[in-house]
């Protein structure tokens, strides 16, 4: 995924930009609003500070959502309501405050893009094959292993559709709260642990959910069962 940063605080972006390198982002960095607005692209997603040195970065949030519909998220120490709404308002998607984790913005980059960028590919080619014994049919909401649909709870099928859609990556406890539960989820994630037991016993054989002591939990397809 390709994403613009536009930020002028050089320890900042650089710390930024090495995180979201190793999670397998192409990251293009400005400094400026003008450069962000001079920036031929493509990128997929824009992240934005409003403390640039040329000009406020609300007007650049508000000339690039009159250019498109790219999703904009803004990272900011602004704290302040009246900034978090005004940048909502003039078509920013997110807004993340300084200081804040790699992680943090990476799950605000997925949720928006689940938000505005539904799977719609995968709802037209049908049925998703992981490894030989799973299929995911996230247009009906339906599994089925070996061929047998498996009866899930709503949530249990909303963190399979979650890890399904990137077999491998770690995802942080916080990351999948925010995805399957609520962006909004603050406490325990012990239910996390119960809907995680539900399906490495339902599914048990086909996938395995990998869990990384105080991080989060990883999708794994078994060696050897591979669809060809």
């Amino acid at each position: 995924m390709r994403v613009l940063l536009v930020e002028d605080d050089e320890p900042v972006a650089e710390s930024l930009r090495r995180g979201l390198k190793r999670y397998g982002y192409d990251v293009e960095w400005v400094t400026t609003g003008a450069a962000a607005l001079a920036h031929s692209g493509p990128y997929d997603v824009v992240l934005l500070d409003l403390g640039l040195p040329d000009t406020d970065g609300l007007d650049v949030c508000k000339a690039l959502r009159a250019r498109g519909d790219v999703p904009i998220i803004v990272i900011s120490a602004r704290s302040e309501e009246t900034d978090r709404v005004v940048g909502l308002e003039l078509g920013a998607d997110d807004y993340v405050s300084k200081p804040f984790g790699v992680r943090e913005v990476i799950a605000r980059i997925r949720a928006v893009m689940r938000r505005l960028q539904p799977r719609t590919s995968a709802a037209e080619t049908g049925p998703e094959r992981y490894g030989l014994r799973l299929t995911v049919d996230r247009r009906a909401a339906r599994v089925h292993l070996d061929g047998e649909e498996v009866a899930l709870a709503p949530k249990e099928y909303d963190l399979l559709a979650f890890l399904t859609e990137e077999p491998g990556a770690l995802m942080s406890r916080e990351q999948i709260m925010e995805a399957v539960w609520d962006a909004n989820w603050f406490g325990p994630t012990k239910t996390l642990d119960v809907h995680v037991a539900a399906l490495r016993r339902k599914l048990a054989g086909a996938i395995v959910i990998e869990a990384v002591r105080g991080v989060g939990f990883r999708l794994v397809i078994p060696e050897g069962d591979t669809a060809p």
